[in-house]
């Protein structure tokens, strides 16, 4: 289970307002200057921390915590989210519109195993959201026997195989 995750924005603060109103959540001024923590205070302590453009995770040296440092901001990124929220379709559609942002509606079937709403936040990072009508759908597909129809067997590692050389 996922219990947060962590964006980078060029407006943090009007991602943050976003989120928390797609999330039914609150925001926050995180431990960070100029970044935002939305919490929705469901059961699973979900969070989603908004960055500075720029701001990322850094390891740490040694005992040392992993670290914010400032880069070079990247339009695209891989990575991306899938988030069960209390909010229509309609609603996270209305947001996106009045946002600027892409908001398309996958049905199940569409060539995609499971319905989800796109949600591109500042056009650049990709949000699943899954309104409570297409939850259930999401879970099934995550079983086992549906995953192997959509992917196959699952890789048998070994222990002596060096996953590095494929």
């Amino acid at each position: 289970m996922i219990h947060h995750i962590s964006i980078d924005a060029h407006n943090p603060l009007r991602v943050a307002n976003v989120l928390a109103e797609i999330l039914a959540g609150k925001i926050y001024k995180f431990l960070i200057p100029g970044s935002y923590l939305v919490i929705p205070f469901d059961h699973y302590g979900t969070h989603i921390v908004v960055f500075q453009e720029g701001n990322v995770w850094s390891p740490g040296n040694d005992a040392e915590s992993a670290k914010v440092l400032l880069t070079e901001p990247v339009n695209l990124v891989s990575m991306h989210v899938a988030i069960s929220v209390p909010t229509s379709c309609q609603q996270i559609e209305q947001i996106g519109q009045r946002e600027g942002w892409r908001v398309l509606t996958r049905k199940q079937g569409d060539n995609v195993p499971f319905s989800a709403i796109e949600f591109w936040v500042e056009n650049r990072i990709l949000f699943e959201f899954f309104p409570a009508e297409f939850t259930s759908q999401y879970l099934q597909t995550m079983q086992t026997d549906a995953i192997a129809q959509i992917l196959g067997q699952p890789i048998q590692l070994k222990s002596h195989i060096n996953i590095n050389k494929e």
